[in-house]
């Protein structure tokens, strides 16, 4: 447009640690993500589909003080309305219209710079869907129902608009992009809008549940890293795609991307084979299955009436069979959205981007699998450390032949109390005992 300017940047000084060490891109290796400065991030995300969209300001700055309190690291949200579950925004306006041509509204999107500013502020990165891709019968979603050519428009101007901001992007949103025309219209989409050896923040896609286009996508310039929807419920063939699919399948994909579940259980939310609410239990085991059947890169933690952003309790549009949801300011407080926080306290004592799969750890397999109580074993490659989840197991009997004597440690994913479970001597066969009922979580160091 022939305009001209000059800007003076300056090193910053304050104490924000997201400025201090730069906007998360993926690490050397590929299985999790860092800062600039090559300090390994974390995606601790809360799943706030319409948060953005939907909040007040005064809402918006709640709950993003909460989510820090809880030590996440990212919020997850929908960048542009229209979309399946919010028509428009809480001032009525949506991201843009078509009549002649793709129009987008500034309006629209000067009110999404400052919940942008403000999520960088509070040290959270911004996870925004660009195109969601699931509609109603109103064909709503841009994902669905732009013409490639106008997709990319949209999305280009917000990967434009937010460049400089710290985002990750999820150009797609619960779509099933390996059936039908799904794979050539979304290369075309991705390639279009993140055109190869140009600049760009990480992106990937978000699929619909249970779910896996990899295989299909994984050589795609423009694409990052995985991501799985591990679903909602809590019956078998739920828990058996947690612990051998999603996560798992993607972290043997060549080449290597970090892998992050970015739709566990809800909670609250209505399991959908069981018809059965989804409690703290069911979250904090499908957030450790995805965690260590893969080299850990994040997960996402979700309650029904946050993604939503529900302010009286009802059921979500166009979402019938996932339950009445509870107003979001209950749900900051639900048990599983507090142990997020131990979560992250448990991996920060370990170098958890060093973990990997290992059921070697394990005496034995049994010969016909109880989903209910699947144990997920992980260890560092050097075999200085060990974590191993235990969703529902009076004892367990460890093989030590390759990890050696280890002192051993019970926390509590509920509480994150820690108790000793002894010094553990080297032998293909260790019988150890958790400390009472419900879910364990094992923690080894070489001793």
């Amino acid at each position: 447009n022939g305009k001209t300017g000059r800007f003076q940047g300056k090193a910053y000084r304050g104490k924000n640690q997201g400025y201090l060490h730069g906007a998360p891109r993926v690490a050397p290796g590929g299985h999790h993500f860092r800062h600039a400065d090559g300090r390994p991030w974390f995606w601790l995300g809360c799943t706030g589909w319409n948060s953005a969209l939907m909040s007040t300001d005064e809402e918006w700055g709640q709950y993003l003080r909460d989510r820090q309190s809880k030590r996440y690291t990212a919020i997850q949200f929908v960048m542009a309305a229209p979309w399946r579950a919010g028509r428009k925004d809480e001032n009525g306006r949506v991201a843009f219209t078509r009549t002649d041509r793709l129009r987008v509204d500034p309006e629209f999107f000067q009110r999404m710079d400052r919940k942008m500013d403000q999520m960088n502020d509070r040290e959270l990165v911004g996870v925004g869907v660009m195109l969601w891709a699931l509609t109603s019968r109103d064909n709503e979603s841009p994902g669905a129902s732009l013409s490639v050519p106008d997709a990319v428009r949209l999305a280009r101007y917000m990967a434009a608009r937010y460049a400089a901001h710290h985002v990750i992007w999820l150009l797609g949103g619960d779509g099933s992009y390996e059936r039908g025309d799904g794979p050539e219209r979304w290369k075309q989409i991705g390639r279009g809008t993140f055109p190869k050896d140009e600049f760009r923040r990480p992106v990937s896609l978000h699929p619909g549940g249970m779910r896996d286009p990899w295989p299909i996508f994984k050589d795609e310039p423009w694409l990052d890293f995985y991501n799985y929807q591990t679903g909602h419920g809590s019956d078998q063939r739920k828990w058996e795609w947690n612990a051998t699919m999603g996560t798992a399948s993607g972290w043997k994909l060549t080449p290597a991307k970090p892998v992050v579940d970015t739709e566990p259980n809800y909670e609250g939310h209505t399991s959908y084979r069981e018809n059965r609410k989804i409690d703290a239990a069911a979250v904090r085991r499908a957030v450790w299955y995805s965690l260590l059947a893969a080299t850990p890169a994040g997960v996402a933690y979700g309650a029904h009436g946050i993604w939503l952003w529900m302010r009286t309790a009802g059921v979500p549009l166009d979402h019938p069979n996932s339950g009445v949801a509870d107003p979001w300011t209950e749900c900051l407080n639900y048990p599983g959205s507090k142990q997020m926080t131990i979560v992250r306290d448990t991996l920060d004592g370990l170098p958890w981007w060093r973990l990997e799969p290992n059921r070697f750890l394990l005496a034995s397999e049994p010969d016909k699998v109880d989903w209910t109580a699947y144990p997920m074993p992980a260890s560092t490659g050097d075999g200085e450390f060990a974590l191993i989840y235990l969703p529902n197991n009076p004892a367990v009997e460890l093989n030590l032949t390759n990890f050696g004597n280890a002192k051993a440690t019970w926390i509590d994913p509920r509480t994150g109390a820690r108790t000793s479970a002894g010094q553990l001597k080297e032998s293909s066969r260790v019988a150890v005992k958790t400390p009472g009922a419900g879910d364990w979580l094992l923690q080894l160091r070489k001793d």
